[in-house]
């Protein structure tokens, strides 16, 4: 089966070499864009399973093409790998709120870009089904059942609160993915278990340290949020 078709999306002509070559050395097909505006052309024209934004563009510029994508309903489950210069934290920032999967940070080893494609490409994370339609979702030693809000390492239960629960099972379903304080706010927020930015870091002290060894796989990704090891 062949490999899946990939945009990348930068103003640098030499990037955009770089990139594809690395790219198409695995296996993939690339097509590019210089501009936002071209890269919205392309995405609804050939539909790639996977985009790689650079942010600074002219015209159009990364953080409102994704946006743009996000915003279409044909096209929000579009993955977005954005390419960022070191000093945009902020842009980082919002460029995951907005719905981007990861970011690699400019000068890049080409090599890590490539392996973030494909652990995203990769991301149909096998899921067992469960009577009633929950999926068991298994990482590493932890096994987590959602419709019965329990949780096993190493086939011993872990009682959690509602909120380390449903933080837990937000972060496992989609490993490696990096996740903003405020996603993981909107994702658990309920009437009876209020949550805010600040005690989402309260949250996983606490479910860390229930889990154990295993509460090293919910990583922190400084000055961004966190996400469950792959």
């Amino acid at each position: 089966m062949g490999k899946a078709q990939i945009l990348v999306v930068d103003d640098e002509e030499d990037i955009l070499e770089l990139v594809r070559f690395h790219l198409e050395r695995e296996g993939y097909r690339v097509t590019c864009a210089e501009t936002g505006e071209k890269a919205l052309e392309r995405v609804r024209s050939s539909r790639p399973a996977l985009v790689v934004l650079d942010l600074m563009l002219p015209g159009i510029d990364g953080l409102e093409v994704a946006r743009l994508l996000k915003a279409d309903e044909s096209l929000r489950e579009l993955p977005i790998v954005m390419l960022t210069a070191k000093g945009e934290e902020a842009d980082v920032v919002t460029g995951l709120e907005l719905g981007a999967d990861d970011y690699v940070t400019k000068p890049f080893s080409p090599r890590v870009l490539v392996a973030r494609v494909k652990a995203i490409l990769r991301r149909g994370a096998r899921k067992e089904p469960e009577p009633g339609g929950q999926a068991v979702i298994r990482r590493h030693n932890l096994v987590i059942h959602p419709g019965r809000r329990e949780v096993l390492v190493d086939e011993q239960p872990v009682t959690l609160t509602y909120t380390e629960f449903s933080i837990l099972a937000y972060l496992a379903r989609r490993p490696g993915w990096v996740f903003t304080r405020s996603q993981i706010v909107d994702a658990v927020r309920g009437d009876d278990y209020p949550v805010t930015d600040r005690s989402v870091d309260v949250q996983i002290v606490g479910l860390r340290r229930k889990l154990g060894p295993a509460g090293a796989f919910v990583e922190t990704v400084r000055g961004v949020g966190y996400r469950f090891k792959e």
